[in-house]
């Protein structure tokens, strides 16, 4: 089993959706906490939802489970907190909420990205997600896009 990330800042659309494509992605789970701005272009929910299915012929799927709280994030992003603060929190959040529990692990059996905005993984809580689940679960392969 593999399990993608990207982020679509920094991308064109036909990159973001040329990346999904060739990397045979069938659904993509939206770990954003907020995903209808209008920052979002081509990535707003119902959008994003209509060219998956067109483009790539993938299933679009909001995720909250996998987004941080408001509180955590506007501490991060709008306080300029830490990200080793921020880290810690946010996982934290993902063991009160026993994701591992909750999401069905063989539903990644299709080739699955997680979605945020962050342009590189490494800051990002998509990653964040991908290794705590790694923890948990049995072994899968991480490909960031």
């Amino acid at each position: 089993m593999e399990i993608y990330s990207i982020g679509f800042t920094k991308k064109t659309a036909e990159q973001f959706f040329s990346l999904l494509k060739s990397a045979g992605i069938r659904r993509l789970l939206d770990v954003r906490l907020n995903n209808i701005s209008q920052l979002a272009g081509f990535a707003k929910r119902d959008d994003l939802r209509f060219f998956l299915r067109e483009i790539c012929g993938a299933e679009y799927i909001h995720e909250p489970l996998l987004a941080p709280t408001q509180e955590i994030l506007d501490e991060y992003k709008k306080n300029k907190g830490s990200w080793h603060e921020y880290e810690g929190k946010f996982q934290a959040l993902m063991a009160e909420r026993k994701i591992e529990e909750k999401l069905d692990q063989s539903a990644f059996a299709a080739p699955t990205v997680l979605l945020c905005s962050e342009v590189r993984p490494e800051q990002c809580h998509r990653r964040l997600v991908i290794e705590y689940l790694a923890a948990k679960w049995e072994p899968f392969e991480v490909r960031h896009l």
